[in-house]
């Protein structure tokens, strides 16, 4: 028998025995994207090591962190072990890890070996899909993905490095809709066979995808979802999602211009007890400083940045922000 949906019980107790679970999506500064910091010619622990040391002097506990296929089907055992290298320099920081598998976002075919170089003042120049389009409805395909997603998860289905498993990024964008519903049907089945100790879920992102958003609803350990618009609808998401009795984690939100600030949303979220993951963490080669959809093509400052909390040598974009950061989190009293 395959294992099912966790409880209600279950997953609330899971959080219960959690502190506030607070961090970012994290992609190192000198990626472009997932393959550029898996591949075994640029993994760069150093790097990591650095910039994790930055996510934990202010207190972050949680870093949401993408896989790619790609570099599993290039290297499986290097793969494994440079996540294994990454886990050891995340808990040396206190920081437990939420691994990402599927993307429907960004560019729509990866390819092994080296990387694109960013386009200035593009957001996610470089950023691809996993395991792209029109792959990612290509079920000749399947098979192979099954053989990456359950050996990942069973290498690490013990592992207390990990917080949870986050089976599929905002399924149906890049126009994709219902299409993606195989493949997400897919992965929950592959990743509940593993039965791994960690939770799975998969983030609610676009409220119009209904089909989509009741299969995660149905499927999902614990609650993900995304929000990057202000206050007081976000409010709204957040009541409408405590409806479904499950905890609940924010894996993407802030963005500035948009008026998704720490200041505004980082205490809602405390307060209702949500974990908040943030989009975007030292400012780097995925440009997520500029804003999605307005370039500044010369590579010069935006206004204010759209994502991102550091510089590279770990100054901060405002010092304002790092310090709410810290006093929610309990780094500063």
């Amino acid at each position: 028998v395959t294992p099912s949906q966790w409880s209600k019980e279950k997953a609330n107790a899971w959080y219960a025995a959690h502190k506030w679970i607070i961090g970012a999506d994290y992609i190192p500064s000198n990626a472009i994207n997932q393959l550029e910091m898996w591949q075994a010619a640029t993994f760069d622990s150093s790097i990591n090591d650095k910039e994790l040391g930055y996510a934990e002097n202010i207190g972050f506990n949680t870093m949401r962190v993408f896989l790619h296929s790609v570099a599993w089907k290039e290297d499986k055992d290097g793969f494994k072990k440079r996540m294994n290298t990454f886990l050891n320099i995340a808990d040396k920081h206190h920081i437990q890890i939420l691994f990402v598998f599927f993307d429907d976002c960004w560019n729509k075919i990866p390819h092994a070996g080296i990387q694109p170089a960013p386009k200035p003042g593009v957001h996610n120049s470089g950023w691809v899909q996993d395991p792209g389009q029109p792959l990612s409805t290509d079920t000749t395909i399947f098979p192979e993905l099954e053989l990456y997603v359950k050996d990942v998860l069973t290498t690490f289905a013990h592992d207390k490095r990990i917080l949870l498993w986050d089976l599929y990024n905002e399924p149906g964008n890049s126009g994709k809709g219902d299409s993606s519903l195989l493949l997400l049907s897919k992965i929950f089945q592959w990743a509940r066979s593993v039965n791994p100790d960690q939770p799975i879920s998969a983030g609610l992102w676009a409220w119009d995808l209904e089909k989509l958003n009741q299969f995660q609803v149905a499927n999902s350990d614990i609650i993900t979802y995304h929000n990057y618009d202000e206050e007081p609808s976000h409010e709204k998401v957040i009541q409408i999602l405590k409806s479904i009795d499950r905890p609940l984690i924010c894996t993407e939100y802030m963005a500035r211009i948009r008026n998704s600030r720490f200041s505004t949303i980082l205490p809602l979220l405390k307060k209702e007890n949500v974990g908040a993951i943030n989009w975007g963490f030292v400012t780097g080669k995925t440009n997520t400083k500029y804003a999605w959809d307005t370039p500044i093509p010369d590579g010069s400052e935006p206004v204010e940045w759209f994502h991102d909390i550091f510089h590279p040598d770990g100054t901060p974009y405002r010092v304002d922000e790092v310090n709410l950061i810290k006093k929610l989190d309990g780094k500063t009293q």
